[in-house]
């Protein structure tokens, strides 16, 4: 294992929260767009798909339990895909003034929920810090080994 493998791993956890708030970002951006580039209806929410870059954790599990923990660090986490929420329904809303509007006067409005992106949001804060925090460490634990050889 490297000197350097824990920092790789938080480096890639940052990464990933990093696009997790700029998709959220996007969304609350997004949340009052009636009208898709292609034409498709509203904007649809979107959220990212975070996996470990090698593995599953069962098999680190694994790994650790059979080897004592030697070695059975992972290897990181990957963004595998950004993923429209087709689930959630959109909402429609009665404005007959709207451009959007329907024969009805009723407008499909996207499928972003405020709440629920600063729920994630804050969550998604949370992990960047964390990962923050965890870098230092490891930093300064490296900055403390190097004034040990002096």
């Amino acid at each position: 294992m490297s000197m350097f493998h824990s920092m790789n791993n938080t480096a890639s956890a940052l990464t990933a929260q990093r696009l997790r708030m700029d998709v959220i970002s996007s969304n609350m951006a997004n949340a009052d767009s009636t009208r898709s580039i292609n034409g498709a209806g509203p904007y649809r929410r979107k959220s990212v798909v975070l996996e470990p870059k090698e593995g599953q954790f069962s098999s680190f599990l694994n790994m650790a339990i059979s080897q004592k923990g030697r070695n059975s660090a992972g290897n990181g986490v990957k963004v595998s895909r950004i993923v429209e929420d087709r689930v959630t329904p959109t909402k429609m809303v009665y404005d007959p003034s709207h451009v959007d509007a329907n024969e009805d006067g009723y407008v499909e409005m996207p499928n972003v929920d405020p709440l629920r992106e600063m729920a994630d949001l804050i969550s998604a804060t949370r992990s960047y810090e964390a990962n923050v925090t965890v870098f230092n460490a490891s930093k300064g634990m490296m900055m403390k080994a190097l004034e040990i050889g002096k």
